[in-house]
């Protein structure tokens, strides 16, 4: 006879399940650990696997991204944008066919890479620069319409250091230009304490492939995603991978209290995507700010 599960018990089962997929990762980390001292700081963060970053992004993901930026842009004269955390581009490539001059700039050779990948296969015209959002002012002597954040980037730096980076970030937008960010709500996050964050799955020609995100909280206030692939075909987990990031909690508040302090007015709160508004920003997994600099 099948079981039925009520709302409590079917929670008690899904954690059950996904702390035993938690512990077969850890203990296959420690017996690689061993035999690879090496592999932590070579293999641990997800921005060194490009292969990886890319797998659940693909048509549909591109057009909603699209359908945000036309959002965000509404009313707005932006013909150059910086993103300044750029990846592989899928957060911002659609912007080319927006009519936008497109830069950008990452920390991650690898990202660089296959972000040029991505714009060649989009025929998305691109300038492109290897740069720590914490010393733009090194690498670039242009000023732009816009300069973006996107991806959740600007949390993995403590809030001493992040607010070095928007000041970086803000002396390259130009005299009534804006500044963007986009990021989850961090806010609603240590609210609600969460746990787990599972993803829709997402296929190749011949996989299927998982992700389930777990969440440790920390007493510095900081936090550690640990996210793990795994990779099916023919019903059984042929590969799995497990990632970490390491973040820093940040408020709605101190953000927009940075921006005034940076001469920022007409700072619009959005849902992330911008064209879902009938979400409450607030209450959303993800938002982003467009801000006016005057």
């Amino acid at each position: 006879m099948a079981h039925v599960y009520n709302g409590e018990a079917a929670r008690e089962l899904v954690e059950k399940i996904l702390n035993r997929y938690i512990k077969e990762f850890q203990k296959i980390q420690k017996e690689i650990e061993k035999r690879y001292p090496e592999w932590r700081n070579n293999m641990a963060s997800l921005y060194d696997r490009a292969d990886i970053y890319d797998l659940f992004e693909n048509e549909e993901s591109y057009q909603a991204v699209k359908k945000h930026w036309g959002k965000v842009l509404e009313g707005k004269q932006i013909s150059s944008l910086l993103d300044v955390s750029i990846g592989t581009g899928n957060l911002t490539l659609p912007l080319a066919e927006l009519g936008v001059a497109l830069y950008g700039s990452d920390l991650s050779e690898k990202m660089l890479e296959k972000c040029r990948k991505n714009a060649e296969k989009r025929k998305c015209a691109l300038h492109l620069r290897k740069s720590d959002f914490r010393e733009l002012e090194k690498n670039f002597q242009e000023k732009f319409d816009c300069v973006a954040s996107t991806g959740n980037s600007l949390p993995h730096v403590p809030k001493e250091e992040l607010g070095d980076a928007l000041e970086q970030m803000s002396l390259l937008v130009k005299e009534g230009g804006y500044l963007y960010y986009d990021m989850r709500n961090w806010d609603k996050i240590l609210r609600e304490r969460n746990r787990f964050y599972l993803y829709n799955p997402a296929f190749t020609e011949d996989a299927r492939i998982n992700l389930i995100q777990v969440w440790d909280y920390h007493e510095d206030d900081s936090m550690t995603f640990h996210l793990l692939y795994t990779f099916e075909r023919e019903n059984k987990i042929f590969q799995k991978e497990k990632f970490e990031e390491h973040y820093y909690p940040v408020s709605q508040e101190w953000m927009t209290k940075k921006l005034k302090s940076l001469g920022y007015q007409e700072i619009q709160l959005m849902c992330h995507p911008a064209q879902f508004d009938k979400i409450e920003p607030k209450e959303a997994d993800w938002y982003c700010v467009m801000a006016k600099k005057v």
